[in-house]
C-alpha cells in the first residue's frame, strides 16, 4: 500500500530536519555534521525508493495508455521516457544531497 501525500511530505520535513537544515542554514565556519549519524543513508534509501515507485507509476500509466490505444504507442514513448528519466534525476540528486551532508 502507498503512503498518502501528507505522511510522505511530514517524513520528507523530518528529514530535511535531521539531515539538511545544518547544510541549508549554514553561515560558513566549520562543517556541520546530520544530528543523528546514518540518517544521511536512510534518507538516500527514501529517495531510491521514491524513485522506484515514481518510475513504477510512470511505466504502469504507459502500459495501460498502449493497451487502450495501440496506434498512439510511438508518441507516447518520448513523454514517458523523459517523465522516467526526470524522477531518475531527482533521485541521483536527492542521493548526492544525502552523501554530501
Amino acid at each position: 500500500m502507498l503512503m498518502s501525500r501528507g505522511l510522505a511530505a511530514v517524513i520528507g520535513i523530518v528529514l530535511f530536519g535531521l539531515v539538511g537544515a545544518d547544510a541549508a542554514f549554514a553561515q560558513g565556519g566549520p562543517p556541520t555534521y546530520p544530528v543523528v549519524p546514518g540518517v544521511a543513508v536512510l534518507a538516500a534509501g527514501l529517495a531510491v525508493l521514491g524513485a522506484g515507485i515514481g518510475i513504477g507509476r510512470v511505466g504502469v500509466g504507459w502500459v495501460e495508455s498502449i493497451a487502450r490505444q495501440p496506434e498512439a504507442a510511438g508518441t507516447m514513448f518520448v513523454p514517458g521516457i523523459l517523465t522516467a528519466a526526470m524522477i531518475e534525476g531527482a533521485a541521483l540528486f536527492a542521493i548526492i544531497v544525502a552523501m554530501i551532508s
